[in-house]
């Protein structure tokens, strides 16, 4: 069964997402685990492509954008397209074969309606994730 682990940060920004997901993906990856970042499209797994790359001078995390042209499949893929192996993800609809999801930036309410201009879809809620059956934990930073 996926468990679904929510990590409400303070600092919700694009900037301190990124941040916290390339520490908890050099945590996995120095446990040996395999990790797949799911964006919401191929601007963004660029974006955070480049940010695991500079976020710390002493870290070095193997990764690659699924559909690059890399040698041996590094432990730590990023995309928007649907995840190419178990592991860790952070889709809005995560698949079952997957162990664990997680998702940074905060957690939204029963009651929550996206932003202007924003699609529901993109902030999963507790409660979605809940119906559908996966174990959800919350862990606020």
């Amino acid at each position: 069964m996926t468990k679904v682990d929510f990590y409400i940060l303070q600092d919700t920004t694009l900037e301190a997402r990124f941040d916290f997901a390339c520490r908890l993906a050099e945590t996995i990856y120095r446990k040996g685990y395999r990790l797949h970042v799911h964006t919401q499209d191929e601007a963004m797994a660029r974006q955070f492509d480049e940010h695991l790359w500079k976020f710390r001078d002493e870290s070095y995390v193997p990764h690659a954008v699924v559909g690059d042209d890399v040698g041996p499949v590094p432990p730590v893929s990023i995309g928007w397209q649907a995840a190419p192996e178990p592991g860790v993800a952070g889709a809005a609809q995560p698949p079952r074969r997957h162990s664990r999801v997680v998702l940074p930036g905060r957690a939204c309410r029963r009651d929550h309606q996206p932003a202007p201009g924003r699609v529901a879809h993109q902030a999963p809620c507790w409660k979605t994730y809940k119906d559908r059956g996966y174990r959800v934990e919350a862990h606020k930073l």
